[in-house]
């Protein structure tokens, strides 16, 4: 789905839950995009688990059951801020059902990123500074591309996928939908990985990976020596 920028600048609604979240999305919004964010909306039983004043960061929560007869889909668009909860399925789902309820979701793009007049994204994207896009590479809907990101030419990320930071995915490279990769991993040129993996912090992928794989870099071994027994360099 190509993004049309024609209905961006409507006034926002944010579905989310981590606080954190919401408050980076909210300025990010706010501060690079001018768009107003009028209010938040969660389901209705977790704000009644969680939230008695019906308040986050000052901002009324709103029932994601009745929202559109609150806020009109013809009159405001929607941003879900989740993260990567259950293999980003949790995002997906909510993000059908707005579009279900007519809303229009808007994406974040950092305006610190390097991209191409080829550049293209889904709705729902969240991508933040230092990324960089080479030409011809494709973004899906509902993609998160955390801060500092290399992806490479003709490069395919597909739909609801999760990067984290420092992740280098080289030439040709296609990732499967809802899949999530780690902090500084590196995936060779011309690999395919599957849908719904997870590709551990610091990983090297040098050959394709099936679907619903789970890889893993060697963790770091602890020295049996503590450090104040090392020798100081002279």
């Amino acid at each position: 789905m190509d993004y049309d920028y024609k209905k961006m600048k409507k006034k926002l609604i944010i579905f989310g839950s981590d606080r954190d979240l919401l408050e980076l999305c909210k300025f990010f919004f706010e501060e690079e995009e001018k768009v107003e964010v009028v209010g938040f909306t969660m389901n209705e039983d977790f704000i009644s688990k969680k939230f008695e004043n019906r308040k986050i960061l000052g901002v009324e929560i709103y029932s994601f059951e009745k929202i559109e007869k609150l806020f009109p889909p013809n009159e405001f668009n929607m941003f879900v801020a989740l993260g990567y909860s259950e293999l980003n399925e949790f995002r997906e789902r909510i993000c059908l059902e707005a579009i279900n309820k007519g809303y229009f979701l808007e994406s974040y793009i950092s305006k610190k990123i390097t991209k191409f007049k080829t550049f293209k994204h889904g709705y729902n994207c969240f991508i933040l500074e230092d990324n960089t896009i080479q030409p011809f590479a494709k973004i899906g809907n509902g993609v998160t591309l955390w801060s500092g990101n290399h992806i490479g030419h003709h490069s395919v990320i597909n739909d609801f996928c999760f990067l984290t930071s420092h992740v280098v995915i080289s030439g040709a490279v296609e990732v499967g939908r809802n899949t999530f990769i780690g902090v500084n991993s590196t995936v060779n040129d011309s690999i395919k990985i599957g849908k719904k993996c997870i590709i551990g912090s610091g990983t090297l992928i040098s050959k394709n990976v099936n679907d619903y794989s789970v890889v893993r870099a060697k963790q770091s071994s602890t020295s049996e020596i503590p450090s104040y027994d090392w020798k100081k360099e002279k």
